[in-house]
């Protein structure tokens, strides 16, 4: 009888604490912002620090014990292969290593700039007073195609928001490319910010 008393104590212990588990993961605000070689990009992550992360100050009733947003670089693969007018050409093993090697410096490059807008942005808020909310930032390095990987790390990290930026594409060009932001907004399960910068 005791043990049974015993195990019944420690279920409710354990549901107690998953259920404490739980609700810090509702407390806690993940954001995922793309971030590319484009001007757009980085206007979207100021917007997103100044605007998502200031409402959450503003209700201290429903305050988050810490934020993270994800700083999510997306490299395309590089075609090793190239077709001129004739047979396909290769790229060498030394070739490669260097597009590589520069995809990697430009990666490091674009995050490290990230970082530091994020480090100025959340040690004040807009109007100069010290930010009270814990954000932590994390960079992310991914190989592949950006819409699909974008919609990927979403549905892994379970991010609260994904904020792309827009780059303006024209209706030609859109349909030609493709839009990032407009495969996010119809393929990713959580809300989908797209900040277009102010002319």
């Amino acid at each position: 009888m005791e043990t049974t008393s015993e195990t019944r104590i420690g279920g409710e212990e354990a549901a107690r604490e998953e259920q404490q588990q739980q609700q810090h993961e509702r407390q806690t605000m993940k954001v995922i912002v793309a971030i590319d070689e484009s001007e757009g990009s980085f206007y979207a992550l100021r917007w997103a620090i100044d605007n998502i992360f200031t409402y959450a100050v503003a209700a201290p009733d429903q305050s988050l014990e810490l934020s993270k947003i994800y700083l999510l670089h997306v490299q395309q693969p590089f075609q090793h292969y190239i077709f001129p007018s004739g047979p396909a050409v290769y790229a060498t093993s030394a070739v490669l290593d260097s597009v590589k090697k520069a995809q990697e410096q430009n990666s490091a490059t674009l995050l490290a700039r990230a970082l530091q807008i994020c480090k100025e942005r959340m040690a004040c808020d807009t109007t100069g007073v010290l930010n009270p909310v814990q954000i932590k930032a994390e960079t992310i390095i991914l190989d592949g195609d950006p819409k699909d990987v974008i919609c990927q790390a979403a549905e892994q990290i379970h991010a609260d928001y994904v904020i792309v930026g827009s780059r303006g594409l024209g209706k030609i060009k859109r349909a030609f490319l493709g839009s990032v932001s407009d495969y996010c907004a119809h393929h990713v399960k959580c809300p989908v910010l797209i900040v277009k910068p102010t002319k």
